[in-house]
């Protein structure tokens, strides 16, 4: 069997029904097992799924701190998103940028002079990580083009990670030589059917070759690999339970990387759409909090979707990773401000200084760096 086939294999043995059913059948007594186990089961995550768990969110609040303080301390890392195109060619149903969307803002592309503007911008803010984006649209933004960003932002930022398009191992490498240390690649969902029915168009329809792209990017020399699950397609328990079993299997698989989750949720969307399975706060936290009892060496990432004030009661919870003072508009820091068709509509408007503050108000540190020039191989090549 192929390497890229065994997690496809692993995901078969977990069809959504097993997991439904586990999570049903778990009792109080399991989810007892569960909170006092250290080393925890796909069953145990199971159990902190069920609605039995619901009665036991403090007890599972309680150890996620304890566990995230013990693997990150009381640090919060810091970093915001860089779009460089919003052209795209996939018909992602959900998404403002699809290309069936019915959206008519501009769509633009930034020059190297553009992008140089926008970190310059966000780098005059204290940031030292960014996240690099584009939409679904390899013939106008290429593989070469996103290596060219990769290299422009690198001259600024001592942590450069893309969320882009899938890739071949080959061109993952070559993004590595221009000083990439992360990917994000969102499942969005990991049921095959809902995927089929919410990609319509271009390369992104290909599930399986989207499932394989993180180990692909891991066995190419990323150094961080971040996953995700877009919460509101599909059952957010089934889902969730995905999400961590595909974790666990990159921390096996790619264990040079360093592997991070994603809790994107949906909120806003285009008109087109009705998003199907709702996700409370309450859900999101449950879903939180047992995923951080079975991965705790994992890094949890939240974004700008969720209101000021709940992203603050999550910082405790588990959360490791944080965006701030963001745009889903490429330019939209300096160049073209509001001009340009935007991803997603942010909740949390405020700005870096604002978050890194409530950050320290909740007793945790924002960190803007989390690691040094020196210890990077693409640095010591050059001889920076």
């Amino acid at each position: 069997m192929t390497a890229e086939s065994t997690l496809e294999r692993e995901l078969a043995d977990w069809p959504a029904d097993r997991v439904r059913r586990a999570i049903a059948h778990a009792e109080s007594g399991d989810v007892d097992r569960a909170l006092s186990r250290e080393e925890r089961t796909l069953f145990d995550l199971c159990a902190l799924l069920s609605p039995n768990a619901v009665g036991r969110l403090e007890d599972m609040a309680r150890e996620a701190q304890r566990l995230t303080r013990w693997h990150f301390g009381r640090t919060i890392g810091m970093y915001a998103p860089i779009y460089i195109s919003n052209i795209c060619g996939a018909d992602c149903t959900y998404c403002g940028y699809a290309v069936r969307s019915g959206n008519r803002e501009k769509r633009r592309t930034l020059s190297e002079s553009e992008l140089r503007q926008e970190c310059e911008a966000l780098a005059a803010l204290g940031y030292q990580s960014v996240l690099l984006l584009t939409g679904e649209a390899p013939n106008a933004v290429s593989p070469g083009q996103i290596a060219d960003a990769v290299s422009v932002a690198r001259e600024y930022f001592p942590s450069v990670a893309v969320e882009v398009y899938s890739l071949e191992q080959e061109q993952y490498e070559e993004f590595c030589r221009r000083g990439l240390d992360g990917v994000t690649i969102y499942m969005e969902t990991y049921d095959r059917e809902t995927y089929g029915r919410v990609h319509l168009l271009g390369q992104k329809k290909d599930y399986l070759y989207r499932l394989n792209a993180s180990e692909r990017a891991g066995r190419a020399g990323v150094r961080r690999l971040s996953v995700g699950a877009l919460l509101g397609l599909f059952d957010w328990r089934v889902d969730g339970f995905w999400t961590a079993l595909h974790a666990r299997y990159l921390q096996r698989t790619c264990w040079q990387s360093s592997i991070s989750i994603s809790f994107p949720r949906l909120r806003h969307v285009p008109e087109r759409f009705h998003i199907p399975a709702l996700v409370t706060d309450k859900e999101l936290v449950q879903l939180i909090l047992a995923a951080r009892l079975v991965l705790p060496e994992v890094g949890f990432n939240l974004s700008t979707r969720e209101r000021p004030e709940f992203r603050d009661r999550l910082i405790p919870l588990g959360v490791t990773m944080m965006s701030a003072g963001s745009s889903t508009r490429p330019g939209g820091y300096v160049t073209y401000g509001e001009e340009t068709l935007e991803q997603f509509e942010i909740e949390d408007p405020r700005s870096p200084s604002e978050v890194a503050a409530a950050i320290r108000r909740a007793g945790y540190e924002p960190v803007w760096k989390d690691f040094d020039y020196a210890f990077d191989a693409t640095s010591r090549a050059e001889g920076t």
